[in-house]
């Protein structure tokens, strides 16, 4: 895979299709090539170019020893689109990339065309701060979970109850987590990644046409959440899918890809 040298670090991204550019940013302790198990092939259907690449820490990119930021993780994106001359590109990110999106949009306006915000918030509820400190907690003790106790963890929070009630599916993505299950120790430091803070207010200032697509049976960006996000950026949509858990993208691509392409088309 090809690289560029940003923010001090390499970092490790693919291109795909023709067309005007898309750049889309994965969450954490994940990689830029989950997009092309479903997203990629179908924007570039759609007459798209892709961009896909492995934030610090994943991948193939660069895992600089210490504790990362947002901050870090903005700087990086913006260094690629910079070095790659996509601006100004639509930008899909999901999960803690969504909110890389969302501060690249609200620092660097003349790099974003439009943003779509899978799976975001702009806070952290009592019980979402209770879970970023279980996994710093956990991260301090040096404790590594077994391959096959971290991948249930995953899916049971990942995943819809329509999935994991369906033995077959429920089997194939527990292999699936197992099998990708060292991909955390990699990404140890997005752990720190402050995505508690309320940044509702600075939302405000973002001027791109965004949309938000949340997943009604998401644990860790649930919709009351999401539709903050929608509710505080000024030229902002929402779309709710129903059945689906934080990887809604994964378990309904079809509905998933159909909301980003009809927004970037009209955006």
């Amino acid at each position: 895979m090809p690289y560029v040298n940003t923010n001090g670090i390499r970092v490790s991204y693919e291109r795909s299709g023709h067309g005007e550019p898309v750049l889309l940013i994965m969450g954490s302790a994940a990689a830029g090539h989950v997009w092309t198990v479903n997203q990629t092939p179908a924007l570039n259907a759609a007459g798209y170019e892709t961009v896909t690449f492995d934030n610090r820490g994943t991948g193939n990119s660069d895992a600089p020893v210490g504790k990362y930021s947002l901050a870090d993780l903005v700087a990086d994106t913006r260094g690629l689109v910079e070095a790659l001359d996509l601006a100004p590109c639509r930008v899909v990110g999901a999960s803690m990339g969504a909110m890389v999106a969302q501060q690249l949009a609200l620092e660097s306006p003349e790099l974003v065309r439009s943003a779509v915000l899978i799976a975001t918030r702009s806070r952290s509820d009592a019980v979402r701060r209770a879970w970023s400190a279980a996994d710093r907690t956990l991260l301090e003790s040096g404790v590594e979970l077994p391959p096959r106790y971290a991948a249930l963890r995953s899916v049971v929070e990942m995943l819809s109850p329509r999935t994991l009630n369906d033995d077959a599916k429920a089997a194939m993505w527990l292999e699936i987590f197992e099998l990708s299950g060292g991909s955390s120790e990699k990404s140890g430091g997005q752990t720190w990644v402050n995505t508690d803070e309320d940044r509702r207010e600075s939302l405000r200032g973002i001027e791109v046409p965004c949309r938000v697509i949340a997943f009604t049976d998401d644990l860790i960006t649930p919709p009351h959440l999401a539709v903050e996000v929608a509710d505080a950026i000024p030229d902002c949509d929402y779309v709710e899918v129903p059945d689906c858990g934080h990887m809604g993208y994964l378990e309904s691509p079809e509905t998933v890809n159909s909301a980003i392409i009809e927004f970037l088309d009209k955006h």
